[in-house]
């Protein structure tokens, strides 16, 4: 979750909400790592999941990313929790949950929904306090 931290502080200069993403492979190396660039690129769908998924693709030379782990500072949106199920990600572990668009427990719950073709193992609350306050902070920030 360090690494996802480091990534999400590094989205903040570009002012970009900061969430950090990084996958690791079955045996914890790093193999992605991303951070949100919507505001960097203008591109909608550049959250820090998909772009350390992406990353992670490129890495292996797979699209899927079976074993691997996913570890992000932010719950996942459904965007995100699609890209985690069509990756074949094994597991999820994240810091803050997100009340308002979370889709892996809090809001939806879509990577353990029974219809789902894939299933990922959702570990939460990984530093959470940590998580929250750096996204408490970029929003106190803006709102000043």
């Amino acid at each position: 979750m360090g690494l996802a931290l480091d990534e999400a502080r590094r989205a903040v200069g570009t002012g970009d909400v900061p969430v950090g993403a990084v996958v690791l492979d079955r045996a914890g190396r790093v193999v992605g790592v991303g951070r949100n660039e919507r505001e960097a690129t203008g591109d909608p769908t550049a959250h820090a999941e998909v772009l350390a998924l992406r990353a992670a693709a490129r890495h292996t030379g797979e699209w899927r990313l079976e074993g691997c782990t996913l570890v992000v500072t932010l719950e996942p949106c459904a965007m995100c929790a699609g890209a985690l199920l069509l990756s074949r990600v094994t597991r999820l572990v994240l810091g803050a949950w997100d009340p308002k668009a979370g889709a892996t427990g809090s809001v939806w719950d879509l990577v353990r929904d029974r219809r789902a073709l894939h299933e990922v193992e959702v570990v939460g609350g990984v530093r959470e306090a940590e998580c929250g306050a750096l996204l408490r902070e970029f929003f106190e920030a803006r709102r000043a």
